[in-house]
């Protein structure tokens, strides 16, 4: 397999791009080191933020201690539902995630769904435990995108602007091919490649960006849950833009739509209208709607 990736419009010509790393006989994928360091990154976020704000960051460590699995498990079943058509005939491959395979919003929904239950039974703030571990999942996303990298998918169609990533055809899936990129291929040292938008990279920048204006913004928030919603809405609309240049898109059956596009723009939409509400009663009122406690460290 031909190992590099190019940028060469900026110059940059890796020429080792690792799949795997390997200790004795056993192979390490680089995919799964990367997502395990975004998780461990996203832990330390939201227990930092957690303790700037008076929480108890243990709350956030015993949260990630099923939340995360959770996660990955949703993201799975989620990425294995629209792609059936690569499991059906290989059922035992479901259970193999070093090469790819997790669907972001498939983790995000069950993350969400593990909070609520953890915030009912430790009797604390489902809608602070959103915001507080939401900055921790935004990083965790940022750095996993680069698994990505690393695995030479979820890029995008035909590309040859300032960004075009150049990928070796032997390198990436078939299935992840158009008729537009194989029609636009280059040949360099004998080497044919495809030249595609990195939307990897769009969406780790993009993500960077949410994050620090969310963390920024976290002291200021008008009332608990709302920079969770903002996450969604900011996501949202980034996800929708990259997602439409994706090659590899996992499709609504039978009206065959992009299922993460119609999702991020629901989402954006929904937090949108949720906020503008709050915010409506918030003035009637003429004060804060579940104003954020002062101290929320647990007894």
């Amino acid at each position: 397999m031909d190992y590099n990736i190019n940028f060469p419009h900026l110059h940059i010509y890796l020429d080792h791009v690792i799949k795997t790393i390997s200790i004795g006989s056993f192979d390490i994928a680089m995919y799964g080191v990367i997502i395990a360091f975004g998780m461990m990154m996203g832990v330390l976020v939201a227990s930092y933020v957690a303790r700037k704000s008076g929480q108890n960051p243990d709350t956030y460590f015993d949260l990630a201690l099923v939340a995360i699995v959770c996660s990955v498990i949703g993201a799975r079943i989620y990425y294995v539902v629209f792609r059936w058509d690569l499991y059906k005939d290989d059922l035992l491959s479901i259970f193999n995630i070093r090469q790819g395979g997790l669907a972001i919003y498939g983790g995000v929904l069950a993350a969400i769904i593990t909070t609520f239950i953890f915030a009912r039974v430790r009797k604390v703030s489902f809608p602070l435990l959103c915001d507080t571990a939401g900055l921790g999942l935004i990083i965790g996303q940022v750095i996993g995108r680069w698994g990505n990298f690393c695995n030479r998918e979820a890029f995008g169609d035909y590309y040859d602007g300032f960004f075009a990533m150049q990928l070796p055809i032997s390198a990436v899936r078939s299935s992840d091919l158009t008729e537009k990129l194989l029609s636009h291929t280059v040949i360099v040292d004998g080497v044919e490649y495809i030249s595609v938008h990195p939307t990897f990279l769009y969406e780790s920048v993009w993500n960077l960006c949410l994050f620090i204006i969310l963390m920024i913004y976290f002291k200021h928030r008008k009332f608990n849950g709302e920079v969770f919603l903002l996450y969604l809405l900011g996501y949202g609309v980034g996800r929708f833009w990259i997602e439409s240049l994706r090659t590899d898109q996992l499709l609504i059956p039978h009206i065959n739509y992009p299922v993460s596009m119609a999702l991020a723009a629901t989402m954006a939409v929904v937090s949108f209208i949720w906020i503008m509400i709050v915010r409506y009663k918030q003035k009637k009122m003429g004060k804060m709607v579940d104003t954020p406690p002062q101290s929320t460290t647990e007894e």
